[in-house]
């Protein structure tokens, strides 16, 4: 893995970013269509080749939202418009790159140290609030919708929706939806399998999240997970999730004598990293609207690798 991915069978689709620019051509659409098929009927003699150039370039926009999807379903009513000049509005943020978007959801990596969502005490340095500003250059009521969290010290991919309905249809359905979600993380100590899966109820406390064998009340938790390496005192582990609850990794690699390396508030009293050793690396879904298969992953971590090589 040395790249950020999205796969889609016989495509590949980049991000796009940017706002609506105020020089274009407008295109209303009369009958259903994918959108490939659309510019191609409208801009007569351009290629498949063209077309695609114009959505990689970002300058193709669905009702003011810019659009890469080749096959993005269109119906009666909505406008297409083509810009005049290349989006070079870029996002830069320090703590957060945006893997995907289109006008319905928008998929990023976070870095670790930066909240998921906004809290009581803390509103502006969270993942959230970065991306309503962003949202916001396009129009002023644009906002985004929490869909799912990682922990503050956790990096790695999520997604967020861009309307309330695209969001319940998230929450809704999330376990049939999200067919793949996982982390990796470097532990303390040998782990003694291979492979295996942790099975406990889950009891958020506030402050920390206890775990029981038995059910006393708490959230039925599963996590698998399967060794990678062992070296220098540590393992690398990758881990699936089965549910997806507060905590839940970090309580389980707890359970097993193995906290994650960092976490002095589940057991480790190492911090060779100056982090938590856990990134979630990989999310596939199927999109809530258009139904396509989602496939997002990033590297492992460079400094867990390093932690990993033989002394």
């Amino acid at each position: 893995m040395e790249r950020n991915v999205y796969r889609k069978k016989g495509t590949s689709v980049g991000r796009p970013v940017g706002r609506a620019a105020t020089k274009c051509t407008v295109y209303n659409v009369t009958e259903p269509a994918g959108l490939m098929e659309f510019l191609m009927k409208k801009m007569d003699g351009i290629s498949r080749t063209r077309v695609k150039a114009l959505l990689a370039n970002r300058v193709v926009m669905v009702d003011n939202n810019i659009q890469t999807q080749y096959n993005y379903p269109l119906e009666p009513g909505m406008k297409v418009q083509i810009s005049k000049e290349k989006h070079n509005h870029e996002f830069h943020n320090p703590m957060l790159k945006i893997l995907y978007e289109d006008a319905y959801i928008i998929v990023v990596e976070k870095k670790e140290g930066l909240l998921s969502v906004a809290t009581d005490h803390q509103k502006e340095r969270t993942a959230q609030h970065i991306l309503n500003e962003y949202v916001k250059r396009s129009h002023r009521n644009n906002r985004i919708f929490v869909v799912h969290r990682l922990d503050r010290e956790t990096s790695g991919i999520m997604m967020y929706a861009k309307d309330e309905k695209t969001q319940h249809t998230l929450r809704d359905n999330w376990h049939d939806i999200v067919h793949d979600r996982r982390y990796v993380a470097v532990v303390t100590g040998e782990m003694e399998k291979d492979q295996g899966t942790v099975q406990s109820w889950l009891t958020d406390r506030k402050l920390y999240v206890s775990s029981s064998p038995v059910d006393d009340g708490g959230k039925f938790s599963v996590t698998h997970y399967r060794t990678i390496k062992r070296a220098n005192g540590y393992s690398l582990v990758e881990l699936q999730l089965e549910t997806g609850r507060k905590n839940q990794i970090r309580v389980h690699m707890q359970s097993l004598g193995h906290p994650v390396v960092g976490d002095d508030r589940y057991g480790c009293e190492t911090d060779p990293l100056g982090r938590l050793a856990l990134h979630a690396f990989k999310l596939c879904f199927y999109h809530p609207v258009t139904g396509e298969l989602m496939e997002f992953e990033t590297p492992y971590p460079g400094p867990f690798k390093n932690l990993m090589l033989k002394k």
